[in-house]
């Protein structure tokens, strides 16, 4: 229940710490990446599906060690260097690995071994971190899930979920057997499994009170462990010496205003909800008396953003929508979650870099882990960091001036990106993340995604324009950019109607100007949706003025990679549309695809061959056409993530060249000159991984180039967008 006055000291805080110059500012920003499909058994397939969830860190901060539920291992990362971590192999565990923690020289591995929801078991296992060998492990009697270990050593602590079937009654509780938390002593890293002490949780909760699943455990310097008990909307504060619960309290309920409501293609933050259950699931103790968690939802509730508690229960700061709605104006927002628990904040880690508190919130959905200043009271947001696909876990290494987060999904099998663990380092600098951000009108974000075309403004340099394709299909747009702000913002967001309502069965690819205040855009057609292709005219307010679909001649070989970019090239009445195909067509030669031309004054259509690079994977394609001086500059990719990708390039062809043919002739073969290689300039805007679609690129009124990249609505995407201007040296 966020007053609005935190909201505005919010959004004010980001503003500052993104958008003014920053002499000495200590900052967050990716330094490496690493694929944890590296650390592969050799005897495994290089597409076997892995899972980076629960990271932790080697008491010297030289090796982080994750647990890798889908692969049934831990595996390890040398950080010696933490701008090149290098692989260190995986250890099978037996079971699959829910959780770890590190006491001195041992990592402390939670395994779920069940045979089934009903019949819970798990075991404690001791790893020698230095061998990457199973000591012993301890019998833990249920299914575990968290793993915390004593600030002193003396003694680690277990969630057990024993989680319940969510198949089973609508997935309601109770389902036994109940959950409950175990505490075993350790000495030198090594658990005495006979003196186990077994802590019941049951009857303390207002919701499902005999059925408790312990989700997360966080320990103090006290030697209190905190315990969320997510589906019961529930914490308890333990003695970890005696076992003792000192205190529980219901997590509570929130109000939430300015959240977006409807999973529709389409983003509108104005919706809101009433006594939204918090459902807390990852917790940790920002000192001895107050506490965090990140209200996921599980159940009935998820409350989309964090709260921090003292350990009576009483509320000192609830961000309410506060995060979600930045977190939207960086274009992460994950529309397809936006009826349940949009961005699921579900990790956190807390620590101190230098004189400074910080706590970090993973929000699993949208794919970032926010940076806050914890002040004592209402903390500040300084950053929000691009992480991977689902960041499930973090540690902190202050002594090294280090932050990793753990991404859970690999996307390996379907050519997507692989699971990763992220380095971000503290220092001095401005933050490289966000590039794009939108302004709040009327107290909201302008909300945006899937950026796939971009044109210059005639006039006004460092203007330009970007259209969203289909994935938000309920709310085509065109969005304006200042690109002279840094990062460069959204200002305004012009609707596309149609007959006075969101024009539907649009697929815009592309955008160019049309010499009269309006615009050109190309639609990509697939005729599976009833989506056909060709051009559309609106005005400057956005109304649609004119529809041209291809001719019949042209239709003949279709398929659905149709237009990905427009251009124009001369004035008036001599003006001629160039569009690019995305793919070959039916009737293309291989190797080749078309340009199209067309001629609004003439109506007549015409076309020419382009000659395609030959992909080492997948497939190969255009992405982008603009026109600027005496060539046409267009974008070819492959459609390769990661280390895979291997082609995003510009390339151009002289507009001298381009003299189309009549459709259903002979089309002559343009030649090409390659002006740039993208692929250097993806790797290190951010130090991530290579995405997939650069889908925008133009030139500003200056002469200034400028591209973009489509993050794809944030679905299977880690919803980063690169927007930057293109150092073409003197090649254009």
């Amino acid at each position: 229940m966020t007053h609005g006055l935190s909201r505005v000291a919010l959004t004010a805080a980001l503003f500052a710490s993104v958008s003014l110059p920053a002499a000495a500012e200590q900052v967050f920003n990716r330094i490496a990446t690493f694929p944890v499909a590296t650390n592969l058994p050799a005897d495994k397939d290089k597409l076997t599906t892995t899972s980076a969830e629960i990271v932790t860190a080697s008491e010297d901060g030289n090796t982080l060690i994750y647990s890798d539920s889908p692969l049934g291992a831990i595996g390890f990362v040398d950080i010696t260097d933490a701008k090149a971590p290098k692989a260190a192999g995986a250890l099978m565990m037996g079971g699959e690995p829910t959780s770890v923690a590190v006491a001195g020289g041992k990592a402390l591995v939670g395994v779920n071994t069940s045979e089934s929801f009903t019949n819970p078991s798990g075991k404690l296992a001791m790893v020698d971190i230095a061998t990457k060998a199973v000591d012993a492990t301890c019998d833990i009697g249920g299914q575990p899930d968290s793993v915390a270990v004593a600030k002193d050593k003396s003694f680690v602590a277990i969630a057990i979920e024993n989680e319940r079937d969510e198949d089973v009654n609508d997935g309601a509780i109770p389902q036994m057997p109940a959950g409950d938390l175990v505490i075993l002593p350790l000495a030198d890293g090594v658990a005495d499994c006979g003196s186990m002490k077994r802590v019941a949780l049951t009857g303390i909760a207002e919701v499902g009170a005999d059925d408790p699943e312990p989700e997360f455990v966080a320990i103090n310097s006290l030697g209190e462990i905190a315990v969320t008990l997510q589906e019961n909307n529930h914490i308890a504060i333990i003695d970890g010496k005696t076992g003792e619960v000192k205190s529980h309290f219901s997590a509570g309920t929130v109000d939430l205003a300015g959240i977006d409501t409807k999973s529709e293609g389409a983003l509108s933050f104005t919706g809101k909800k009433d006594g939204v259950l918090r459902e807390p699931d990852a917790v940790k103790w920002l000192d001895d008396n107050r506490l965090v968690v990140a209200n996921e939802g599980d159940w009935n509730g998820g409350s989309r953003g964090f709260t921090i508690f003292d350990k009576t229960g009483k509320v000192s700061y609830e961000s309410g929508a506060s995060l979600e709605q930045e977190i939207a104006r960086i274009g992460h927002f994950p529309d397809k979650r936006a009826k349940s628990k949009g961005i699921e904040p579900e990790g956190l880690e807390a620590a101190t870099f230098g004189d400074q508190p910080y706590f970090f919130v993973l929000a699993e959905r949208s794919s970032i882990a926010a940076v806050y200043k914890d002040t004592g009271a209402e903390p500040v947001l300084s950053q929000l960091l691009p992480s991977g696909i689902s960041p499930e876990g973090a540690v902190a290494i202050p002594s090294r001036n280090l932050l990793v987060t753990a991404n859970e999904v690999d996307l390996g099998e379907d050519g997507g990106p692989r699971s990763h663990i992220m380095l971000y380092e503290l220092g001095e600098g401005t933050p490289a993340y966000p590039m794009l951000q939108s302004a709040m009108v009327d107290g909201a974000p302008i909300g945006w995604g899937a950026l796939s075309g971009l044109v210059g403004d005639a006039e006004k340099a460092g203007q330009l324009y970007a259209v969203n394709d289909s994935f938000y299909a309920m709310q085509p747009t065109i969005f304006t950019i200042d690109a002279t702000q840094k990062p460069a913002a959204i200002t305004s967001a012009l609707p596309i109607p149609r007959g006075g309502a969101a024009a539907q069965k649009l697929d815009i690819e592309g955008i160019t100007l049309d010499g009269k205040g309006g615009f050109w855009l190309a639609s990509e057609g697939d005729a599976a949706k009833l989506v056909g292709h060709g051009l559309y005219n609106v005005d400057a307010k956005g109304e649609i003025k004119a529809e041209i679909g291809f001719p019949t001649e042209l239709l003949a070989g279709q398929t659905r990679f149709g237009l990905e970019g427009i251009t124009s090239v001369g004035e008036g009445d001599d003006m001629t549309l160039w569009m690019a195909v995305q793919r070959e067509w039916g009737d293309d030669e291989k190797g080749s695809v078309k340009l199209l031309s067309y001629n609004p004054k003439s109506k007549e259509w015409g076309g020419v061959r382009y000659p395609l690079e030959k992909a080492d994977a997948g497939w190969v394609g255009l992405s982008e056409i603009t026109a600027h001086g005496d060539h046409v500059y267009i974008v070819e990719r492959d459609n390769q993530v990661g280390d895979n990708a291997k082609l995003k390039k510009l390339y151009r062809v002289a507009i001298a060249d381009l003299k189309p043919a009549k459709i259903g002739e002979e089309l002559p073969l343009v030649a090409k000159q390659e002006v740039h290689d993208f692929i250097p300039d993806l790797k290190a805007a951010t130090n991530g991984y290579v995405v997939d679609k650069l889908e925008g690129f133009a030139f500003d009124a200056g002469g200034k180039a400028f591209a973009v990249t489509d993050n794809d609505g944030v679905d299977d995407s880690s919803g980063e967008t690169l927007f930057w201007e293109v150092n073409l040296n003197a090649t254009n």
